[in-house]
């Protein structure tokens, strides 16, 4: 768990919900849907012991769903000694059955019928989550082949399907619930109450996770651990490294200065936009380095998407350490680091992609001491945050931008004439965007330049030029 310094007084008083993490692609969901309760949670491996558990003192356990079948060769499982520490248990798919497993009386079959997609769930007994005048019959999102075949000692089932006779079932006594459907999704119209049920009524949480006091506790935080010393922030012009800036600003105030490094690859008007929030409205000093000419030299001739990745890069570590080297007793350095950051440099497994142009940034031999406000936090609280900090909409609901900026949008070499071509054409997606009252719900919409030319018609003359490719996105 984090250092309490860093949480708000009433979440380290009841504890955090631990996400226990068997490999599902919603376990960040999960995370999220408890945050958005007001309840602090936090994501663990299914490798963590009970005893670790026990030192957390969380006040309710979620377990997520996973890929893999309970029976299969190493299938993962949780220390059996979880169910005698009397914390609250909730789990989800996977981690519904790996309670029917584990417990005593329960199993778990390969019936040959699984369930996928929209799934009608009859509530049999309202029982704690499905309380509250939730209806009888609701639509929940399944995802399994396996079912539970008996509930284990002690419980009783409280929901099932044409299909699964266990669909959701509570040992009130011991505090063990788990349901086979997916609340967490926005596919389960009811899955948000049930588990509001499970966080307020089970566990006790109180809703105290509310960003007002984290920023209070985040600017106590920051204030303790610079003291009097001299802060850097490198901006980029994104809503993290933005809101980060803002929140030490608020903290340390004068003791901060930002380097905003402009290097002609970003969004039409976006630099002088980052300039005219941060150095005349948030009045944080500012020192702007115009880099085009050198970043457009950097990539004469680069073809290959990831070498442009790296040199600008490459670029921007040396130009940084310029900027920086005049700031003198520079102690801190800012970064923008999110909670799935955190939790991503934890997985070792995945095949590398691409390279993230937030991590491995900076040299070594840099030698600061890291502040990162909001490494507790996912996007939309970062959001949430820099709203409340003041930030304008037009930098807090920035959609996601690359660090390399237009040049890994462009395919084939980089040139001012592309950039600029892109950057008119990117303007006229996002308005017509904003202009449908869509920026909100589409979480990204970009255009990209691709390295081919087609001909074309305009004022009834033939032309010959580039397509754009458009491309927008739903995510939750």
């Amino acid at each position: 768990m984090t250092d309490p310094i860093l949480l708000p007084d009433a979440v380290v008083e009841s504890g955090p919900i631990l996400v226990v993490d068997f490999g599902a692609q919603y376990a960040q969901l999960i995370a999220r849907r408890v945050r958005e309760a007001h309840v602090y949670s936090e994501i663990v491996p299914h490798t963590i012991t009970a005893a670790e558990i026990a030192k957390l003192r969380p006040a309710g356990i979620i377990f997520s769903g996973g890929p893999k079948s309970v029976h299969a060769e190493g299938a993962p499982v949780i220390d059996p000694a979880v169910y005698d520490l009397g914390t609250p248990v909730l789990g989800i798919c996977y981690g519904a059955q790996l309670v029917a497993q584990q417990l005593p009386g329960g199993s778990v079959a390969n019936t040959g019928v699984g369930e996928y997609g929209r799934t009608e769930l009859t509530v049999t007994s309202p029982g704690v989550l499905f309380g509250g005048g939730q209806p009888t019959r609701q639509q929940v999102w399944m995802s399994h082949f396996d079912s539970i075949s008996q509930a284990p000692d002690g419980f009783t089932v409280t929901a099932s399907t044409a299909v699964v006779p266990v669909a959701a079932m509570e040992d009130v006594e011991r505090k063990i619930h788990a349901v086979q459907f997916h609340p967490e999704v926005i596919h389960t119209p009811h899955g948000q109450a049930v588990l509001e049920h499970f966080l307020y009524d089970v566990c006790g949480c109180p809703p105290a996770w509310i960003m007002g006091s984290v920023i209070d506790a985040q600017v106590a935080a920051i204030k303790a651990q610079v003291g009097t010393s001299r802060v850097i922030c490198a901006l980029s012009g994104g809503v993290d490294s933005a809101v980060a800036a803002a929140l030490v600003h608020k903290a340390v105030g004068p003791q901060l200065t930002c380097v905003f490094v402009d290097t002609g690859l970003m969004r039409l008007g976006e630099g002088d936009q980052v300039v005219e929030t941060f150095r005349r409205h948030q009045g944080i000093e500012l020192i702007h380095v115009r880099a085009a000419d050198r970043y457009f030299e950097k990539l004469d001739g680069v073809l290959d998407p990831e070498d442009k990745r790296k040199a600008i890069g490459e670029l921007f570590i040396r130009i940084f350490e310029d900027a920086a080297g005049g700031i003198e007793d520079a102690k801190f350095l800012v970064q923008g680091t999110l909670y799935p950051d955190v939790i991503e440099s934890g997985t070792a497994s995945a095949a590398k992609i691409k390279s993230h142009h937030n991590v491995g940034g900076l040299p070594e031999d840099m030698q600061f001491d890291l502040v990162e406000p909001l490494r507790l936090l996912f996007k939309d609280e970062v959001r949430k945050v820099g709203t409340e900090l003041g930030l304008p909409d037009e930098i807090v609901w920035r959609q996601p931008f690359p660090g390399p900026g237009l040049g890994v949008r462009i395919i084939g070499e980089v040139t001012p004439d592309k950039v600029a071509i892109l950057q008119r054409a990117d303007a006229i997606v996002r308005e017509e965007i904003r202009s449908a009252g869509l920026e909100r719900e589409i979480w990204q919409a970009f255009a990209v330049l691709p390295d081919i030319r087609t001909v074309g018609v305009m004022g009834d003359e033939r032309t010959y030029g580039y397509p754009i490719i458009i491309r927008a996105v739903t995510s939750e």
